[in-house]
């Protein structure tokens, strides 16, 4: 099994959360503003260099107006055996 960091599927994840932030108009400064986080822990989720944990993508999810669920569904939707 590929570490998921690298893979297809988690490259699909954050793609997913990338539309979404950008369906909602919100930029990642403004996105990590809601976090209290600075605008790299954005970028470093965003551009593949951290990875997300199931909590914090809840959080994100909620910040971004979006319903998590939803969002796992969709995932799951695009996913390839």
């Amino acid at each position: 099994m590929e570490k998921s960091l690298k893979s297809a599927e988690y490259a699909r994840f954050i793609a997913l959360l990338v539309a979404t932030r950008h369906k909602a108009g919100i930029r990642q400064q403004a996105l990590a503003k809601k976090l209290r986080k600075p605008q790299s822990f954005v970028a470093k989720y965003e551009g593949g260099e951290r990875r997300l944990d199931l909590i914090e993508f809840i959080v994100i999810a909620e910040a971004l107006g979006a319903d998590p669920i939803k969002l796992l569904r969709r995932l799951l939707r695009t996913r390839t055996s």
